[in-house]
């Protein structure tokens, strides 16, 4: 038999058994992966900082590998005391229920039209202290207790550090444990991510 005549062969033989084990083998690794989630926090909000924080806790609690990356307004979530409130100027999606008196108070939806909200004076510190009172009353952790759950679940935190710089920031200004870092560091952690999300 040539030698070409066996090579041939043996390719053949080769490419069976890769066909055969290649398949099961992918499996096996897809399987024992761990699944990973990169999270880009871009706003400052009170009712933009809950899903960064609630969705990289979770992760974390099911065994995933979790990172967030806070630029711009999103950096504000990583100060020692988080300064979020909410708008609920121009946030049509944001009905005002009050989280006190008898249950049908409660829940009737306070239609507020945009020209009260940007016309008194204060009113976001109250929408602000309604929504805190609403999540206190069922039960829901506050940014900063979900924000020390990520930090003892050991998701990264990463600060962009263009962010900082250009608004003037001092490290000092920031809880500890923060990697401050480019966007060219975080793509590939968000590219190799099992799921990437924008908030």
């Amino acid at each position: 038999m040539s030698d070409a005549m066996q090579s041939g062969q043996m390719d053949q033989w080769l490419n069976q058994k890769l066909d055969e084990l290649l398949p099961s083998k992918l499996a096996a690794i897809e399987a024992n992966k761990t699944p990973s989630l990169a999270i880009i926090a871009t706003k400052g909000t009170l009712d933009w900082a809950y899903p960064p924080f609630i969705l990289a806790s979770t992760a974390a609690a099911l065994g995933w590998n979790a990172s967030i990356f806070f630029t711009f307004y999103g950096r504000l979530l990583l100060k020692k005391e988080i300064p979020a409130e909410v708008s609920p100027l121009g946030n049509p999606a944001m009905p005002m229920k009050m989280p006190f008196g008898p249950k049908w108070f409660q829940s009737f939806t306070w239609p507020m039209p945009n020209l009260i909200m940007a016309g008194i004076p204060g009113f976001e510190k109250v929408a602000t202290g309604l929504m805190k009172k609403t999540f206190k009353n069922k039960g829901v952790a506050t940014v900063e207790e979900l924000r020390e759950l990520c930090i003892e679940a050991d998701v990264k935190m990463y600060a962009c550090r263009m962010t900082v710089d250009v608004f003037g920031f001092s490290h000092d200004e920031f809880i500890g444990g923060v990697d401050y870092v480019g966007a060219t560091y975080f793509l590939p952690i968000g590219k190799e991510a099992d799921v990437c999300l924008f908030i």
